[in-house]
């Protein structure tokens, strides 16, 4: 009996949640859309996310739907990631504790299962764990500044743009720290049209 599309992409889509759901477990905090073409990776968590409330659900990141909505993102088109832990389940490595920096490996693991064509570093402590995360990966990059994820350049690491900035959050509050902000982040359009 043939198996149909529909069939084929409900067991595709189970596996995946399956996959979230196993990181969840482990302490990897995610929010939106896992199938999104752009991730936002955010460790410098204010007071509401450390006590467990949604990522960027404040000022950061109603600025950055806006921000990707003017690149040219479909609205729903984010996924945002946390670099801190989340509280682990059953299945957590006793490496995870909650509150600290994802373990590099577990980090890694989580952005190769979302597999973004984009990513984006909100602040220091994101791109602290990129840099470590991805060590191999950077130190073939012949751009010393490129490779050290300086704010403002795009890094090609395994073929995703990876831009990191330097305190999206804080920068909200200044409006020339904001405009640095727009114009970094403009050099991550779609690469194609959104769906």
């Amino acid at each position: 009996m043939a198996v149909s599309n529909a069939d084929r992409r409900n067991a595709l889509l189970a596996a995946a949640q399956q996959e979230l759901d196993a990181l969840a477990a482990r302490g990897v905090r995610m929010r939106g859309n896992a199938f999104s073409a752009i991730v936002l990776v955010k460790g410098e968590l204010n007071a509401n996310e450390l006590a467990g409330g949604e990522l960027l659900a404040g000022a950061d990141g109603a600025a950055l739907a806006a921000a990707l909505e003017r690149l040219g993102y479909a609205p729903e088109e984010f996924c945002a990631l946390s670099a801190i832990a989340g509280p682990e389940g059953e299945g957590a490595a006793p490496e995870v504790a909650s509150g600290r920096p994802l373990p590099p490996a577990l980090f890694r693991e989580a952005l190769e299962t979302l597999d973004p064509e984009a990513v984006v570093l909100l602040d220091d402590t994101a791109a602290s764990l990129m840099r470590e995360a991805y060590a191999e990966e950077l130190a073939r990059i012949e751009q010393f500044d490129m490779a050290m994820l300086a704010p403002g350049l795009v890094a090609h690491v395994l073929g995703r743009r990876v831009l990191a900035l330097d305190g999206f959050e804080a920068a909200l509050a200044d409006g020339r720290a904001k405009q640095r902000m727009w114009a970094y982040l403009k050099q991550l359009p779609p690469l194609g049209a959104p769906y």
